[in-house]
């Protein structure tokens, strides 16, 4: 019996200071968390980019309509336009209207008739841009999308 004792001893001891193995074990705790690491970055940096794109879109409408506004009348059409084809929108997630001041009211109103004709009408553009990105962790049970609303209001008058 001690015998067996002390053989089972030996190759527990053994088994102890054996290496062979020990990497592949490790690489299989740690592989999966750096890949989901790498995804998770791989999504944020899509997310930021995409955030990017429609601020970028936002200041260059708000450039071509100050542009515009020197002499030609600002088209929204034509705005919005320009917004759905460089930042793939379709027409529902663009709005560009004209707001107006009446003298020095904080609110703005819709239509320059609702204004006295003794007040000062400011005239200024309201630019809204919505999107929505599914991130392809959805695809792995993790619910959630993120929605992003960008709104610029540029005055030209």
């Amino acid at each position: 019996m001690m015998a067996i004792l002390r053989t089972l001893r030996a190759r527990l001891v053994a088994l102890g200071k054996d290496q062979r193995g020990t990497m592949v074990i490790e690489t299989a705790i740690i592989a999966p968390v750096m890949l989901l690491m790498s995804l998770g970055t791989y999504e944020v940096s899509r997310m930021v980019a995409r955030q990017h794109d429609l601020q970028a879109g936002v200041s260059e409408a708000e450039a071509i309509a100050l542009a515009a506004n020197v002499g030609a009348e600002t088209s929204t059409t034509t705005l919005k336009s320009i917004l759905m084809d460089s930042l793939k929108l379709p027409q529902n997630k663009v709005t560009v209207v004209k707001r107006y001041r009446c003298g020095r009211d904080a609110a703005l109103v819709t239509d320059d008739d609702d204004c006295s004709d003794h007040d000062d009408v400011s005239t200024y553009l309201h630019i809204t841009l919505t999107d929505t990105y599914v991130p392809g962790w959805r695809r792995l049970g993790v619910p959630g999308s993120i929605n992003y609303s960008v709104v610029r209001t540029v005055q030209l008058s």
